[in-house]
């Protein structure tokens, strides 16, 4: 299978298995800032993730009030400079971003036994479904 093809798949296939389960779904957003707020260095703030994920500040904003809502960040006055509010982590976003892990790994595993496929038929032919041999892998994974 080409490259292009598993990184899609993998991406699919970690979806479909995260809206099947229990954790709240996220949107491309909410997920980008939580995992810019895990994996990057901080202290993190509204100004800063905006500017990092090139994204407007009431969209930052927006997006963190769900995450906030769901316990997956924190906000909290910071010390130093009482108009900057830093964004922190929580062992409840922890959790979720270890089980998510953990879902793309188990993506990769299954990825690895699609057979082999040269490109990316759809991009080729518009008009086409995707290609069958991995159109029944999906299938039958759904099943």
């Amino acid at each position: 299978m080409g490259t292009q093809l598993q990184a899609l798949e993998m991406w699919r296939h970690s979806l479909v298995e995260s809206v099947r389960g229990d954790a709240p779904d996220l949107s491309a957003r909410q997920m980008a800032l939580l995992l810019s707020v895990y994996m990057g260095d901080g202290p993190h703030t509204v100004r800063g993730l905006a500017k990092a994920l090139k994204i407007s500040k009431p969209a930052v904003s927006r997006a963190l009030d769900r995450l906030g809502e769901l316990g997956y960040i924190r906000r909290q006055r910071d010390d130093l400079d009482r108009r900057n509010v830093l964004v922190q982590r929580t062992g409840v976003g922890a959790e979720f971003l270890a089980a998510f892990a953990k879902l793309i790994v188990e993506a990769q595993a299954y990825v690895a036994t699609l057979p082999a496929q040269e490109e990316l038929a759809f991009a080729a032919e518009p008009e086409t479904a995707a290609p069958a041999r991995v159109e029944s892998a999906w299938i039958e994974a759904a099943a």
